[in-house]
């Protein structure tokens, strides 16, 4: 039986055309940044066909899936986790799926676990291809993965989980941070879930079920009584209203605007529920709605560390120093796989101070200008290839500003246009450092 079309707040966009400026916010929010190709190519596509693209896993090429091997072996024979953090940021920018790519990072956020206490890059890569496998699957499923998943057991002191002494942490977690959200649970169901997590151990670098250390006396939660287990627990999670607009809020806020109202949330927890946690299509009805392509959205979410660096070295083309990246958005406050707490980064204004500011602004000098980072494209070629338009500056301003420029500002970048020294490519290099150290720079 087909699903009925959400309607109100989720109300999908009238027809498929995709304008320019539209092509550049959808693709903005589900990738990591965005070169004018792209645009260009979206736009010519229309929405079905981009939204279709986005959400189905396309198969990935040979130089790409060799080298992703190659990165990840050498990860493993150094143990060292910025060898798998450069395996990542590899997959994040030259990925042919580049949203599966996006929603990892959105899980490993929302299952925050640092490798500061696991100690395994064997573990912390398998867990990325858990949140990586059910991206655009299943949360349930991935929620059932989680409750298993040895990095996460290794976090959150699983094998102290006994029977005579139940260790509630992964227990609060579960409900606190990955399912239900504060409020919504009380410290009895925290006690009566630990128990029925008893004995979920680790042994020999795998999940085991410790039978002997496993409480099989009746627990009482959310109504129902019995002998529970942890699959249990999950199921009846899962089954509270809380659930899915605690998730609902979470994507609103990563992917749409920061500070979501309450209706727009219970519309896409609505939506969530019908397709019994199935990312694909709530994915494809998110960014297919009216809210999503709405005049408030528009340049309202803060950059991200990852969504800064990447985003910037996609624009401008080229070939980056991922490794010099990733330490880049370490310095920024984003260093991947080591969330900073249980709750990982949490955003939003989180990300912007006056000194993150300037760091934001050094970054932009040793991107574009004093080329540190890796290799950028010349310019003028790239403006060749792929023109968005316009002049100079409404190219570059429709390639980097999600929100575009104030009279102000444009009466500014002009001016520096028509009074900058040196050639061509010097000056659109110039101009686009310029663009950078913008305030409307830091959001998407």
């Amino acid at each position: 039986m087909a699903m009925s079309r959400p309607e109100g707040i989720l109300e999908p966009v009238e027809g498929d055309k995709l304008t320019r400026r539209n092509a550049a916010h959808l693709l903005r929010r589900a990738q990591f940044g965005v070169s004018a190709a792209e645009i260009l190519r979206a736009e010519k596509d229309g929405l079905a066909a981009t939204l279709h693209r986005l959400t189905t896993i396309q198969e990935e090429t040979e130089d790409f899936s060799f080298t992703t091997r190659l990165l990840r072996q050498a990860a493993y024979d150094t143990g060292d986790i910025s060898d798998l953090r450069a395996w990542w940021l590899h997959r994040m920018h030259y990925s042919t799926n580049p949203l599966e790519e996006k929603l990892t990072l959105f899980w490993h956020n929302h299952f925050a676990t640092s490798f500061a206490k696991v100690r395994s890059v064997p573990h912390m890569a398998a867990q990325n291809d858990l949140f990586r496998k059910e991206a655009l699957g299943s949360f349930r499923r991935m929620l059932h993965g989680i409750s298993k998943d040895v990095a996460m057991l290794i976090w959150l002191d699983g094998n102290a989980n006994r029977k005579r002494h139940a260790n509630e942490n992964f227990a609060r977690e579960v409900m606190e941070l990955f399912s239900l959200g504060e409020g919504n649970y009380t410290e009895d169901d925290i006690k009566q879930a630990a128990k029925a997590f008893t004995g979920w151990h680790v042994r020999n670098d795998r999940f085991w079920f410790n039978a002997r250390q496993h409480d099989d006396g009746d627990k009482s939660l959310f109504g129902r009584t019995g002998n529970l287990d942890g699959g249990d627990v999950i199921d009846l999670c899962l089954g509270r209203p809380s659930c899915a607009e605690f998730l609902a809020n979470k994507l609103l806020r990563r992917f749409v605007l920061e500070q979501p109202n309450k209706a727009q949330v219970k519309a896409l927890a609505g939506r969530i529920r019908a397709h019994d946690f199935a990312m694909t299509p709530v994915m494809r009805e998110l960014f297919s709605s009216r809210l999503f392509f709405s005049g408030p959205t528009r340049a309202a979410i803060i950059k991200s560390p990852l969504d800064l660096v990447l985003g910037s070295a996609r624009a401008l083309g080229g070939r980056p120093n991922l490794r010099r990246l990733g330490s880049a958005a370490a310095r920024l406050g984003q260093d991947l796989f080591q969330p900073p707490s249980v709750k990982g980064w949490e955003g939003g204004r989180l990300w912007i101070n006056s000194a993150m500011l300037l760091q934001r602004a050094n970054f932009a000098a040793e991107l574009v200008l004093k080329q540190s980072m890796g290799t950028i494209s010349d310019l003028g070629s790239n403006r060749q290839n792929a023109s968005l338009g316009g002049t100079t500056m409404d190219h570059s301003l429709t390639l980097l500003l999600a929100g575009g420029a104030s009279p102000a500002a444009r009466k500014q970048l002009a001016d520096f246009l028509k009074n900058s020294a040196g050639n061509r490519e010097q000056k659109l290099r110039e101009l686009a450092h310029l663009v950078m150290t913008m305030p409307d720079y830091q959001l998407m």
